[in-house]
């Protein structure tokens, strides 16, 4: 039984479709979503569906844009010679939020996961060897995520890029500032000792 009016179970079904929203939150949203302004409500109906309409991927890098190509891609200050691949558009702004990277950006719109039926195919690798081929191109930083399908991912990335004679590197992984060791897992440990430098 339905405790809900139809135009309200709509959409607190449709709120629940969203990546950890359960139908608790989604009840809640949807009750404050109700208890909006009418002006206020339509403003976010309004820009969910421009968000959805206007926004594409850049042809070049693959990241989310509303201009092709996209502002990184068309900025001539950028390095075009140092590509970050990336798995996500979200990681392309994680970057960003860094103020150290000054390359170029090409995501793969996911990771290699045999488990998830997601192979070399299914990913954006044909684009980034055609890049590769098509420019000069000194430096590729794979910095996909530091779990079994980002290192899948690097090491078939690295086994196709070095043929090409071009520098293929990864991010260091290990122990988060402020962290204390004993709390640190084996796996991080071992990867900050990997990835240790001269001081």
């Amino acid at each position: 039984m339905n405790f809900y009016p139809a135009p309200v179970a709509k959409l607190i079904e449709e709120l629940s479709k969203l990546p950890s929203i359960g139908s608790k939150t989604a009840q809640r949203l949807a009750f404050f979503i109700l208890g909006m302004p009418e002006g206020e409500a339509e403003s976010l109906a309004q820009s969910i569906i421009e968000a959805k309409q206007k926004t594409k991927y850049c042809s070049i890098c693959g990241n989310l844009t509303d201009v092709d190509p996209c502002n990184i891609c068309s900025n001539t200050s950028r390095d075009s010679k140092v590509i970050c691949v990336v798995e996500e558009p979200r990681d392309v702004i994680a970057m960003e939020r860094t103020r150290e990277f000054k390359g170029v950006y090409h995501v793969l719109q996911g990771a290699i996961s045999p488990m998830e039926g997601i192979g070399p195919d299914d990913i954006r690798i044909k684009e980034l060897l055609k890049r590769l081929h098509n420019s000069k191109v000194d430096e590729v930083i794979i910095a996909t995520n530091p779990n079994v399908e980002g290192e899948a991912t690097a090491m078939y990335l690295s086994k196709l890029i070095k043929p090409f004679g071009i520098k293929v590197t990864r991010i260091a992984h290990g122990v988060p500032v402020g962290g204390d060791l004993e709390y640190t897992d084996e796996v991080t440990l071992t990867k900050a000792l990997e990835g240790r430098r001269e001081i």
